[in-house]
């Protein structure tokens, strides 16, 4: 199995993606990496000597954070995130990771990928945490502003065939993100698509509560980007305020400082349970082609665990699943 790894997006690329990949890569020699980007920049980075499956393929150039997205990868063809796209599109990887401009992959996916046939639209999905460690999907998350009630269907129907083959799900239940669980909630295009969802060959749970996703009220979390990438944020603010908070708190004192010491086995349960690195990547369902984003901030157990997502995905064959589906409406 290959993966094309973008050596060259993220907050701490390239030394946080090469030290990623080098983990993954001792850890799954089953996998073959491409680490794709600035080779001189790459090496710098890099250990005396790469483990036997990685490769570097160079790339020129690299797509920032400010860049506009659709115009980057129009006009950096030879940026690190273009190439491993273009490594997917002609057969040479099976799959690309990249936690760079989150726009840019969106864009490399429908414009240097393509779209699976019958997918309108792909949508980004990331793994939300829950209490009880299983998470939900949630999708579109950031991809695309607005959806149409069909494509909130495929959405609920993609995420269905996810947790069914990468997390072993036999009927995954779908939510629709509401503001209120009754079935008249909503604007109009969240009701036709309640409709649509009742038909569909799902399990279909109907409207759910965001203040509720923490107890895993559903598995599959259905919604449009704009929604979706506000739930998403405001959930890592959070996050990262009570933590913050915590700290604070525990620090404050002597006693404080010995209570903290009791604690804090229990504080970093806590605290797993809500990292993102846990999970390493979203993939973008939807394309033609296994694309996978990783957090910006991602450090190499991160990138890490992205590979090792990546890997498990390929081997359930998600995305073949979906097409054979989607083939079927």
């Amino acid at each position: 199995m290959r993966i094309a790894v973008d050596a060259m997006g993220g907050d701490q690329a390239p030394r946080s993606v090469v030290e990623g990949a080098v983990l993954a890569a001792q850890e799954y020699p089953q996998a073959e990496i491409m680490l794709v980007g600035h080779e001189a920049q790459i090496k710098q980075e890099s250990p005396a000597t790469l483990p036997g499956n990685i490769r570097i393929v160079h790339a020129e150039d690299k797509i920032s954070s400010d860049d506009e997205p659709v115009r980057a990868v129009r006009r950096k063809k030879q940026s690190s995130m273009v190439v491993a796209g273009q490594l997917v599109k002609n057969g040479e990887a099976d799959a690309m990771i990249s936690a760079g401009n989150t726009g840019a992959l969106m864009a490399t996916g429908l414009l240097v990928i393509g779209r699976l046939p019958g997918i309108e639209r792909p949508a980004l999905a990331p793994m939300l945490p829950t209490m009880d460690g299983k998470g939900v999907l949630a999708l579109d998350l950031g991809a695309n502003m607005d959806a149409t009630a069909e494509q909130l269907l495929q959405y609920a129907v993609m995420g269905s065939i996810y947790r069914s083959k990468v997390n072993g799900m036999d009927k995954p239940r779908v939510g629709l993100l509401n503001v209120g669980t009754e079935e008249a909630k909503g604007n109009e295009v969240v009701k036709q698509a309640y409709a649509l969802m009742q038909e569909a060959p799902i399990h279909f749970v109907g409207n759910v509560e965001s203040r509720d996703i923490f107890q895993r009220n559903c598995d599959i979390l259905v919604c449009d980007g704009f929604v979706g990438n506000i739930l998403l944020k405001t959930m890592e603010g959070t996050a990262g305020t009570i933590f913050g908070v915590l700290k604070e708190e525990f620090t404050r004192s002597f006693m404080s400082k010995l209570a903290a010491a009791v604690l804090k086995p229990g504080l970093v349960r806590f605290k797993k349970k809500l990292d993102y690195t846990e999970h390493g990547a979203a993939p973008l369902l939807g394309v033609n082609g296994l694309v996978l984003k990783s957090h910006g901030s991602s450090d190499a157990n991160a990138i890490k665990n992205g590979i090792r997502q990546g890997l498990h995905v390929l081997e359930q064959n998600v995305v073949g699943s979906i097409q054979e589906e989607i083939s079927r409406k």
